[in-house]
């Protein structure tokens, strides 16, 4: 979960780092480093806390000291080890002559460790990254790998276990720099004179948009004339290049005060992008679809696997798949998938819906998956991840960089997403007619436009928030498919403000949680329409009512012109109507305006929430 960005070129690499780990803080800001080579040596600094620490130390010791064009970075996400300077990456042998950086665990640093210690090595930190550091220097000095800085470093990679992406440099070797990856994030990207590697494209998308996606445990070798890609035997290995499709504006604020807010505006677009290609010839398709309609027809069960909001995006997937395709469809938190020993086989399709492609939990579960014959398809961001490059088929939500570490865009492009694959589903299999699949489609077409309103009315929640902002708890109500959105609104105020919240079925309510109603407790209800679901509409006034009863303050979101339930609600945020399956797109928009506000008025950073990261890559 942790940022890397490594360079090798003409330009001060100090800059070239630094800007990238502006880029990449969102995956940690527990500390921040930088290590460049200058002269016959490495200058290093480090510094607990965000980005801004490190910088105002290197004004302190002098920005001259760091005249180098190679060197990395580092912001860490804490796993082993407090967020204190000693802790904080980049990490140097005895020598102070090689310096790594580290994302990932490595699950067997313990037994490294000791034979560090008994071999007379005095570690400096508790982490396990400060072990990679000594093994390769050990490596580099003596024994057949003695003077060669890759194979030193490929040695190493050898003997470790877990997921982990080290990136490596040595004063001795000042004009390249050597990286690896097993099961965590690291792509290249090819300049004019320059090469740089790095946790996400966004590190270098200021200098360039060619890049190469590296495969499981391989090495990059970087120089400033270009890379060698291996395997960890130094055997040549296959990359694919690529070109990323957006620039350097679409990782930058655009005028807002902070990303989420940009992010949440840019909602609409997610949506049409996500859709656009994905119906032609009177068919959906899929991006990179190695399943046949065969297969999709001999599909007898669905899995979702994901986590946090992705999660939730696989509960709504559930009713349209469901009601689509007539298929039973088990949505599972990952991290649980493949320690309760799932039945799947071949006609078993698992969908693995991950904003980053690298969450590590649903990749283990991918994994597993596959052991067990069945078949994956991959919901994913980012183009090249591992989880896509591991599954049969995958559909791409170009929702673009999303930098706030709470999801907002991808979230909603995910559940387009996964509409999609009912869709596909219920063409292969012939329960919906060509004509209801166009007729579908078209309305998922209309979404934008129906986010796109409810954008425009968002003073009302604005001032809502800042409102609640004392609040000490709050609860979300919802049926059917708003019950999703009331688990998805509760996660985004527990992220972004710290407070108690809690989504719950209101169905549920009776059966234990009325318990916490009491006078002033803010209640955010997710109404379904009263002409698509009239009986569960009906229930929940009933539940809106009882909970008015007993003091609470009612926060309604409706579809327009639902007048039925205005008497019950101290709070009324209208909606376009849109058809049942799909209003969760437009009914999550308000939660998410919410809870930044909330947490905005808090004094709070909503775009670097604590305790958190954008892209989980450990388990």
């Amino acid at each position: 979960m942790c940022g890397i960005v490594g360079y090798v070129g003409h330009r001060p690499a100090l800059d070239v780092v630094l800007a990238g780990l502006r880029r990449l803080e969102y995956r940690g800001y527990d500390s921040a480093g930088v290590a460049v080579l200058v002269g016959d040596g490495l200058a290093v600094e480090r510094k607990a806390g965000r980005l801004a620490n490190l910088e105002a130390r290197l004004d302190e010791v002098g920005r001259d000291e760091f005249a180098g064009t190679a060197g990395m970075g580092h912001t860490r996400w804490a796993t082993h080890g407090a967020p204190v300077d000693r802790n904080s990456h980049p990490h140097r042998d005895a020598t102070g002559r090689v310096a790594v950086v580290h994302n990932g665990i490595i699950e067997n640093f313990a037994a490294l460790r000791a034979e560090l210690e008994a071999a007379g090595v005095e570690l400096s930190s508790d982490t396990d990254s400060e072990t990679a550091a000594h093994l390769v220097a050990r490596a580099y000095a003596d024994g057949d790998t003695r003077g060669d800085l890759p194979a030193s470093v490929r040695s190493v990679c050898r003997r470790l276990e877990g997921a982990f992406t080290l990136v490596v440099t040595h004063a001795d070797v000042p004009d390249l720099i050597v990286a690896a990856r097993r099961s965590s994030p690291l792509v290249v990207g090819i300049g004019e004179g320059e090469t740089f590697v790095a946790s996400d494209v966004a590190a270098f998308i200021e200098h360039t948009r060619h890049a190469v996606e590296l495969g499981q445990d391989q090495v990059v070798l970087i120089t400033r004339d270009g890379y060698e890609v291996v395997d960890f035997h130094g055997e040549p290995a296959p990359a694919k290049p690529f070109t990323v499709d957006w620039d350097l504006s679409a990782a930058e604020k655009g005028g807002h005060e902070y990303f989420m807010l940009k992010e949440i505006s840019e909602q609409p677009a997610a949506i049409e992008n996500t859709l656009r290609g994905h119906f032609a010839g009177g068919r959906i398709v899929l991006d990179e679809q190695r399943l046949s309609d065969q297969d999709l027809r001999d599909v007898d069960k669905v899995f979702v696997v994901a986590c946090g909001s992705a999660y939730h995006s696989g509960l709504v997937a559930k009713y349209a798949i469901e009601h689509w395709t007539r298929l039973p469809v088990e949505v599972e938190l990952a991290s649980e998938f493949r320690y309760r020993d799932p039945v799947l086989d071949r006609d078993t399709l698992v969908v693995a819906v991950s904003q980053s492609g690298e969450t590590a939990d649903t990749l283990e579960a991918v994994r597993h998956a596959r052991e067990q014959k069945a078949r994956v398809l991959a919901v994913c961001n980012t183009n090249g991840a591992q989880i896509p490059r591991e599954s049969d088929a995958v559909l791409y939500t170009h929702a673009g960089p999303e930098i706030g570490v709470a999801s907002t865009k991808a979230f909603l492009a995910q559940i387009a997403a996964n509409y999609l694959v009912g869709l596909a589903l219920a063409q292969a299999r012939g329960t919906k007619y060509p004509d209801e699949v166009a007729r579908e489609f078209h309305e998922l077409e209309a979404m934008p436009e129906a986010v796109g309103r409810v954008l425009g009315t968002t003073a009302q929640v604005q001032a809502l928030g800042r409102e609640l902002s004392d609040a000490k708890a709050v609860l979300f109500l919802g049926r059917h498919v708003g019950y999703p959105v009331a688990l998805e609104g509760a996660l985004k105020l527990k992220e972004l403000a710290y407070m108690h919240a809690e989504g719950f079925a209101a169905g549920e309510l009776k059966h234990g949680p009325i318990a916490l109603i009491e006078p002033g407790l803010p209640v955010v209800v997710v109404m379904p329409s009263p002409k698509g679901r009239a009986v569960l509409h009906s229930k929940l006034v009933s539940n809106i009512s009882e909970i008015q009863a007993r003091g609470a303050r009612t926060i309604v979101i409706a579809e327009e012109g639902d007048d039925t339930v205005r008497p019950y609600a101290d709070e009324l945020i209208e909606i376009p109507a849109v058809p049942t399956l799909l209003q969760p797109l437009v009914s999550t928009v308000p939660l998410q305006v919410l809870a930044a506000e909330i947490a905005r008025s808090r004094g709070y950073d909503v775009d670097k929430p604590r305790n958190l990261a954008k892209s989980v890559t450990v388990e």
